[in-house]
């Protein structure tokens, strides 16, 4: 297979916000939001949780990294209960 670009991507580059003509897409409406499916690469579904927005909001206000907060409080309970199911 060929899988080499015909983009020219210096001249991409080259370009700004201005020279971009927007004028041709619709604006995302509240209705099209309203329709939208939200889609999550399957590799990725198996590892949503959904955690309550209060516990959230408290990780949030300790720390600006709350992912990992949030992370090694769940492994510091896993190490403290060891094998217990």
């Amino acid at each position: 297979m060929n899988n080499i670009s015909r983009t020219n991507w210096e001249a991409l580059e080259s370009m700004s916000d201005e020279d971009i003509d927007y004028s041709d897409i619709p604006s995302l409406t509240d209705e099209f939001f309203e329709g939208a499916t939200l889609r999550i690469p399957a590799d990725k579904a198996h590892h949503l949780i959904q955690i309550d927005p209060d516990v959230i909001a408290w990780f949030k206000a300790q720390d600006i990294e709350y992912k990992r907060l949030i992370n090694t409080v769940l492994r510091r309970y896993i190490e403290s209960n060891g094998d217990k199911h």
